[in-house]
């Protein structure tokens, strides 16, 4: 018996349109529960990189070894990761969460030091001149001064993210990597490239959004764009 010439899901082809609206819910929770992982993951990083960084840029010693096991993590293979922080978390989201923080540190700690770097240090000299205090130079001077090098780990971060959730499919929290990882098992093909698709448009999303927010923290640099 074959399937009507109007029925996209009985002939399992890769574009189909009765899945989206059949599976709108399904979508909706999957993409959800992406773009959550993702946001906690990355802000979770940079809560950590920003002292790691402050620490490796303050004092020199550190910067080897800061900068030394934040690579030496991003390294290990994502499934040996999630291997070894399993008798932390248990099959759970925070065992997701935990390894994508790990992977994002290497970046956000290397771009944000490297823009820490480049402040001249004549406008350090100049704004201790003019009386600022340690904590009002690094949080007026420095930090904006190297919030573009900051941006640019932090957007190359998140799209790294979009695409590691979906190995949090293993566990049963990979957002929409948990319908791409079923539907390969089952080789649905229209869930597996929708799937795919969205997290695109979700990377994708998500760098324009960083982008407008580091043109609108920056001004400054609009023109040389």
């Amino acid at each position: 018996m074959t399937a009507p010439p109007d029925d996209c899901l009985a002939r399992n082809e890769w574009l189909c349109g009765a899945y989206l609206s059949s599976r709108r819910e399904i979508l909706w929770d999957a993409a959800v529960q992406h773009v959550q992982l993702t946001a906690a993951s990355v802000l979770i990083g940079l809560l950590l990189a920003v002292p790691l960084a402050l620490a490796a840029r303050h004092r020199r010693w550190a910067a080897g070894p800061v900068l030394g096991v934040t690579t030496a993590l991003y390294t290990i293979p994502s499934l040996a990761m999630f291997s070894l922080l399993l008798p932390v978390y248990g099959l759970s989201a925070s065992l997701v969460v935990a390894g994508l923080v790990l992977y994002s540190l290497t970046l956000l700690v290397r771009n944000l030091l490297a823009g820490l770097r480049a402040v001249p240090e004549e406008t350090r000299q100049a704004a201790r001149g003019m009386g600022y205090g340690p904590l009002r130079l690094l949080l007026t001077v420095e930090l904006p001064l190297a919030l573009p090098a900051a941006m640019a780990g932090l957007r190359i971060a998140t799209v790294s993210a979009v695409s590691l959730v979906t190995v949090g499919a293993i566990v049963g929290h990979g957002g929409l990597g948990n319908l791409i990882y079923s539907g390969m098992n089952t080789y649905f093909k229209a869930q597996v490239l929708t799937a795919s698709v969205l997290c695109v448009l979700i990377a994708v999303a998500a760098d324009l959004l960083l982008l407008l927010a580091q043109r609108f923290l920056t001004p400054w640099t609009r023109g040389r764009s």
